[in-house]
């Protein structure tokens, strides 16, 4: 037998695939006939009842029915008409087909928050289409939109067309939801006390949490005997009850001789506040400059006051200290804000309701117009940049440290935005402590939330100066994600979790996020009221996963792959009792040695001008030497093997500094990998871990409670349907179950006359 060539017909090709559209076009049609026919007859539609659930506190402001959603999966678009609800919390759209969303796919459910609900904290721009027009909504309307489109902070857009909904309800419900998302509020109307007060019995602490809070002197204490830092520095208890200062927490950490009264001097400003200690007894210290001054007199009392510190502090053990002038010398806020407000919109894609049908379009077009000039406006928003700067800054910082054994001193405003940022950065890539679960939860606590970070103005959570929202805390996300990138093992976290942790921002249930000071918290949950008969507000903190996630959906925030740190023996201990527990491997040259001299040193004169707003000159090094010291420094770190339990630098070049997918990009169907993706190189690491641990149970004949748990992710990952490159959140993007006709359908078939081009297949028949 030879060979045989089979020649299809190629009009009968052409009539085949014209009856698969025809078909396919009048199942659309017959759908969205469908549609019409909710408004023309809406007593003949019997709507299937969704449940709104609603948390303890929460109540129903305004709703609005037969309203259609524009969902976009597997780059198309289909419609859902349902319910449109705003509540005291949330906007939510409770659709007909909810139901599909209990299946065994949605693996990773927030208990809080479902897939179509939005906190009023995470709405970020609300407008309307008026004749196919597109304006920004705020304040009374004159004229209500025939559609309505919400973009969120965590990067969501949702569409909902308001044809077939009544106007009465059009109107409460459009005005209800610009009035409780762009309106400016008080403090005490956050739904975070509404739901404290309901919800007082039944939050509880979790008893697995072991988070520090540094809310006691006993937590300062503790962190300073595991950093080696209690021989240099005192934890102080002067602004208990925030009589000193409102802006700083009631326990902190300053030089063991300076004196408690000059704290108070000028209420916390111009004190050096430890922040952390390295294992050779270097520190990192931060300090608010004194407030400016035009009065000669006042002047002449600051410098005064500068100079008494200088000599209380000029004396051994303390080492030379460097000044980093974070105000002067390195970012603004502004350029931080106005680069991500460029680099969102890069990911602000949604479904449009445009005219290829009556109601829906494909969204493939605009994402690949986008797509063309991608990487051109990406390196024009700056945000990668400053993501770089940011690391280089920190690596500059963890080289004086640890290299040139001097003390670092960060200097701002009001040491609440920039020396939070570079100072956690810091401590992540010098103390493997931080880089655990529990320890950077505790870093968090310690450097941001007690540090006095402004998360109510900076995430402009009360609406009430836009000039005051700046995403600082993300952009630290950012950069602690760039590590996890690049060294996994070194964690023992996900960059899930950072992503659930950035979602947490705006969810108005956890008071982590929700103040500007610890002294703001603690005047707003009762605890210092003069009513003795009324209880303190019990808050819930954002540490609290169980309330958020079920346990099987938690194993997805811990990273399988950390490496834990050895646990040595008794005799191993004994020989390594002059060494540091935190003992740094560094791949250096020759460390210098520690010149013993005062606290500031020459510096002083210099410090002191900065502090009182004088023009002054560099305070540290030429740019060339200190160029030089960071090179050499990076470059012999990153030539020898890395320690994950030691010192951790990223790479910063170019290249090397990417965009967070998962976060960014999860809402965008066209941007996934079906099957592929690290998510991919991960299931496949996890199975052979699997395989191993079940090798050494049979082994050992024992099961260990960590093994279950890793095992327990492995199975959530392989019972995925289907899986992404961005698991977990793409599984939130579901099949579509109504016949849909996309436009990219067409693109695929391309036209009659190629269809007629295609070569025809060789089919060989060997010896049939």
């Amino acid at each position: 037998m030879v060979a045989v060539t089979l020649v299809p017909d190629p009009v009968a090709l052409i009539k085949l695939h014209v009856d698969m559209l025809q078909n396919m076009i009048l199942s659309s049609v017959v759908s969205l006939l469908l549609v019409q026919e909710i408004h023309t007859n809406e007593k003949e539609v019997t709507e299937k009842e969704v449940t709104l659930h609603l948390l303890p506190g929460e109540q129903l402001l305004c709703e609005a029915n037969t309203v259609l959603k524009c969902v976009q999966e597997d780059s198309c678009q289909r419609g859902i008409y349902g319910r449109l609800v705003c509540t005291d919390f949330k906007i939510a759209f409770l659709g007909d087909d909810e139901s599909a969303l209990d299946n065994d796919e949605t693996q990773f459910k927030n208990k809080v928050i479902g897939e179509n609900d939005i906190t009023l904290h995470c709405v970020d721009q609300i407008y309307g289409v008026f004749d196919e027009k597109k304006k920004t909504l705020f304040g009374q309307l004159k004229k209500y939109p025939e559609k309505l489109i919400i973009h969120c902070k965590d990067l969501r857009v949702f569409h909902f067309c308001l044809r077939y909904t009544k106007e009465e309800e059009v109107k409460r419900i459009v005005s209800g939801i610009i009035h409780h998302t762009q309106s400016p509020k008080l403090l005490k109307r956050l739904f975070l006390f509404s739901y404290a007060a309901a919800a007082q019995n039944s939050t509880a602490a979790d008893p697995k949490n072991h988070t520090v809070m540094f809310d006691t002197l006993k937590d300062w204490c503790w962190e300073l005997e595991r950093t080696k830092g209690n021989v240099k520095f005192k934890a102080v208890s002067i602004n208990e009850g925030y009589r000193v200062c409102e802006r700083l927490p009631a326990y902190f950490v300053v030089p063991t001789p300076l004196p408690e009264e000059d704290v108070s001097r000028f209420q916390g400003h111009g004190i050096p506040i430890w922040c952390w200690s390295c294992h050779n007894g270097c520190a990192l210290l931060k300090m608010s400059a004194l407030p400016k001054e035009q009065d000669d007199g006042i002047l002449q009392v600051q410098k005064n006051f500068l100079d008494g510190i200088y000599k209380t502090i000029h004396r051994p053990p303390y080492e030379i200290v460097k000044t980093e002038d974070l105000s002067s010398n390195f970012l603004s806020l502004q350029e931080i804000q106005t680069a991500y407000s460029k680099f969102k919109q890069l990911f602000l894609i949604a479904p449009d309701f445009l005219t290829i049908f009556p109601f829906f379009s494909d969204n493939s077009t605009e994402f690949w117009d986008t797509d063309i000039k991608w990487f051109s406006l990406l390196e024009s928003s700056s945000w990668l940049d400053i993501i770089r700067r940011c690391l280089k800054k920190a690596i500059e910082i963890a080289e004086c440290l640890e290299a040139q054994n001097v003390n670092i001193l960060l200097l701002e405003e009001n040491a609440s935005d920039l020396c939070c940022l570079i100072s956690s950065l810091v401590q992540v890539m010098m103390d493997p402590h931080c880089r655990t679960r529990f320890g950077f939860q505790s870093l968090v606590q310690k450097e941001w939330i007690m540090g006095g970070h402004c998360f109510l103005d900076r995430c402009n959570h009360l609406r009430q100066s836009d000039k005051e929202e700046v995403p600082v805390f993300l952009l630290f996300l950012d950069c602690v994600w760039q590590l996890v990138h690049q060294h996994p093992p070194a964690f023992e976290f996900t960059e899930t979790y950072l992503t659930v942790l950035s979602d947490s921002l705006y969810i108005p249930i956890f008071s982590t996020f929700f103040f500007n000071s610890p002294h703001q918290k603690d005047g707003n949950v009762g605890r210092e009221s003069q009513d003795t008969q009324s209880k303190p507000l019990n808050l819930l903190t954002v540490w609290d996963w169980s309330v958020q996630f079920e346990p099987k959906a938690q194993t997805l925030l811990r990273n399988p792959l950390y490496v834990e740190k050895p646990k040595l023996d008794k005799g191993q201990r004994k020989g390594m009792h002059c060494k540091h527990q935190r003992q740094l491997s560094l791949p250096l040259t020759q460390s210098k040695s520690s010149p013993k001299r005062g606290f500031f040193r020459e510096e002083t004169d210099h410090l002191i001008k900065n502090l009182l707003g004088k023009r002054i000159s560099k305070l540290i090094n030429s740019s060339e030497e200190l160029q030089d010291n960071f090179r050499e420094f990076y470059e012999s770190w990153h030539s020898k093997p890395t320690n994950y339990h030691g010192l951790l630098l990223p790479h910063i070049e170019g290249p090397e500094i990417k965009v967070w997918a998962q976060r960014y990009l999860r809402w965008i169907p066209e941007a996934q990998i079906l099957g592929g993706g690290r998510v991919a190189t991960m299931n496949k690491l996890l199975e052979m871990m699997e395989e191993v641990q079940c090798l050494q149970e049979k082994i050992e004949e024992k099961h260990h409670s960590q093994e279950a748990l890793q095992a327990e992710a492995t199975s959530l990952l392989r019972n995925s349907v289907r899986l992404s490159s961005l698991f977990p959140f793409a599984l939130l993007q579901r099949h579509s179950s109504k016949p849909v006709l996309p436009t990219s359908g067409w693109k695929a078939l391309g036209d009659e006359e190629d269809l007629a081009k295609r070569e025809d297949e060789f089919v060989d028949l060997g010896d049939v």
